[in-house]
């Protein structure tokens, strides 16, 4: 079995995490990020990293696109990229090779801009809307942002289900057509509503930050923890994302 080296990387600048937020804990390697465990409320695990590298060299490179293009190593490999540039395609492929050699399958994209939620209604359900990730079956979600704006977390204790305001309950009650019982719990659970959440008035995001590769808890059966509250920052013309998710 191959070896993987991971590639050095300069100091690390002062965290942008909340420091007095117990949910997220730092580590200071792959190995460490991948041993750590999801307990003691703990939700959200970060390895801080400044990355060297040319990253916008890299979508650059690329060229104009629609939404979102997954990239392969074949064409990340034979990109017309600067020595600043290669050593950005090594560091991403370098993390591919980490989460593919522990068992995940991380894809890699360039998002140009994600899909909206075009249907009405009192619950939107794409990417923009604070949310936490669900499994069948115990599992978390690595991600990383190379380029562009990274994800934003919101605490646990900032954050409520849109499901239980008021408003937008009885909104859902009349679109369903029927009781506050189980099966509206179940057009909740396939419609994904439950999922999403709305800051409190005196909520304080935080930035996951370019370079940090995160694994953070999902909402599955059992899970010792709850998820950790997310979203996708929104997209900016000109700014496209380079982003590695599994």
């Amino acid at each position: 079995m191959a070896i993987i080296v991971p590639l050095p990387f300069p100091p690390v600048p002062a965290p942008i995490l909340p420091p007095d937020y117990r949910r997220v804990r730092c580590v200071d390697s792959f190995q460490a990020l991948a041993a750590a465990t999801f307990a003691d409320g703990v939700n959200a695990l970060c390895w801080p990293r400044a990355m060297s590298g040319d990253f916008g060299e890299v979508v650059a490179a690329l060229g104009q696109g629609e939404g979102l293009q997954t990239l392969e190593e074949a064409r990340l490999r034979t990109l017309p990229v600067s020595p600043a540039g290669r050593v950005a395609v090594e560091q991403m492929l370098t993390d591919l090779k980490l989460l593919q050699g522990h068992g995940r399958d991380p894809v890699l994209n360039c998002i140009h801009a994600y899909p909206r939620d075009e249907a009405p209604g009192p619950v939107v359900t794409d990417v923009f809307s604070f949310h936490a990730d669900s499994a069948p079956v115990e599992a978390d979600t690595w991600l990383c942002t190379y380029h562009g704006s990274p994800s934003e977390g919101l605490r646990n204790e900032d954050a409520v289900r849109r499901v239980d305001l008021p408003a937008t309950r009885l909104e859902l009650l009349n679109a369903f057509g029927g009781a506050d019982n189980e099966a509206f719990h179940d057009y909740l659970r396939e419609n994904c509503y439950d999922l999403h959440y709305a800051p409190r008035p005196d909520a304080r995001p935080y930035s996951f930050g370019v370079g940090n590769l995160w694994r953070i808890a999902v909402d599955w059966p059992g899970s010792p923890v709850p998820p950790c509250v997310h979203r996708a920052p929104e997209t900016r013309t000109g700014q496209p994302r380079l982003l590695v998710i599994c």
